[in-house]
């Protein structure tokens, strides 16, 4: 196969991310910073293409960055509540005009505080409860709507040779089901959370964090973004989604309007796949009987399809083999990228082959391309 390349890992990764140099060389600005003090930072040259922002060096983590752990249940949702985030804010802040840096301003004893009951703490956002109240009528008068507080920052370069806060983005993770138990150490049960009770619930939050969030001088006049995330169940392997956002635009304390949003992501191959995407389930399952041709003895082919507005943008496909050797894993790998070719014609596509040595392969193929992207690593 033409496209077929077996490359050093460093090259690979410069392919893969697609960067390109852009007409701007590497800029060094200064940023003022809370502490009301100038710092150096440079917003680098390269971009990987207008639907990510360019990221400002040094780079700033969160200071509530590692509350994410432990409070979304999923590793596939502690991702997507940050890259969801990321892309509905694109509908705010345009990739060309902004640069993104971790959320600054919400200290991580604030969102601690803010996730907490309000009975339990003057600013919790979760409803109140008492010791009394039976563990089965708190999980259905007073479950734990919220679960954790995304926040990024959007800056924009100023005529002085400087970059400034132009916006700031929260997303809000709220849970589906919420776990309790009768009796400590005893069993978890489960209680899921109404759609219409999610949406209320935060919807109300979020006009308080807004209001919250403008008693700071710095962010009392640039626009706010809110999102609102659905949390998948714990031993879901799939993520959830945003499904609605508002914006706070400069100077209001309030959000006038939200805005629905259709993004889901399904499993191949399950039954309510093969109902709901016949044409990509139908794909799929002719893609995994190829491969079991090429091993009789295979184990599991899993994909996951992401859908914007009913119509699929990708599907991800992970492929675990137990064998070790270059040249058969090159021969697989060969062989898989033509059946992708003939299975998957107009859809991006990207499979990756592993092992318990960790990544063997990986293809990239582009809707409606016939040579994709193939790295051994």
């Amino acid at each position: 196969m033409k496209s077929f390349r077996l490359i050093p890992a460093i090259i690979a990764a410069a392919m893969l991310v697609g960067c390109v140099p852009s007409e701007e060389k590497e800029t060094e600005l200064t940023q003022e910073t809370q502490q009301e003090k100038a710092e150096t930072t440079i917003i680098p040259s390269f971009n990987i293409d207008d639907t990510h922002y360019r990221t400002l060096i040094p780079y700033k983590e969160s200071a509530s960055r590692g509350l994410v752990v432990s409070n979304i249940y999923t590793k596939y949702d502690m991702k997507e509540v940050e890259t969801g985030l990321m892309r509905l804010s694109q509908n705010e802040f345009d990739t060309k005009d902004y640069y993104f840096q971790e959320g600054q301003y919400l200290a991580e004893s604030t969102v601690t505080e803010w996730l907490a009951r309000s009975s339990q703490k003057k600013n919790g956002l979760n409803p109140p409860t008492t010791d009394s109240m039976p563990a089965e009528e708190r999980a259905k008068k007073a479950p734990i709507y919220l679960s954790h507080i995304v926040e990024q920052n959007y800056l924009t370069k100023t005529d002085d040779n400087k970059v400034k806060l132009g916006g700031i983005s929260i997303g809000l993770s709220l849970n589906s089901i919420y776990y309790y138990q009768k009796e400590k150490y005893g069993e978890y049960y489960e209680e899921p959370i109404p759609e219409a009770k999610l949406v209320e619930q935060g919807k109300k939050m979020a006009a308080e964090i807004v209001s919250r969030l403008r008693t700071q001088d710095e962010l009392k006049d640039v626009p706010i973004v809110v999102g609102l995330f659905k949390q998948k169940a714990r031993n879901d392997i799939i993520p959830g989604t945003y499904f609605s956002y508002g914006v706070a635009k400069a100077g209001e304390n309030d959000i006038a309007d939200w805005t629905a949003i259709d993004e889901e992501y399904v499993l191949f191959p399950t039954d309510e796949s093969e109902d709901v995407y016949r044409d990509v389930s139908n794909n799929f399952k002719n893609f995994k009987q190829d491969v079991d041709k090429y091993f009789s003895n295979y184990t599991s082919v899993i994909g996951t399809g992401f859908y914007q507005n009913k119509k699929i943008q990708k599907l991800t496909i992970e492929i675990p083999i137990q064998f070790f050797g270059k040249a058969e894993i090159t021969g697989f790998t060969q062989y898989l990228t033509g059946v992708l070719i003939n299975q998957f014609d107009n859809i991006n596509v990207e499979v990756s082959i592993t092992s318990m040595n960790g990544p063997e392969a990986l293809i990239i193929k582009k809707a409606n391309e016939k040579e994709p992207f193939v790295h051994i690593y």
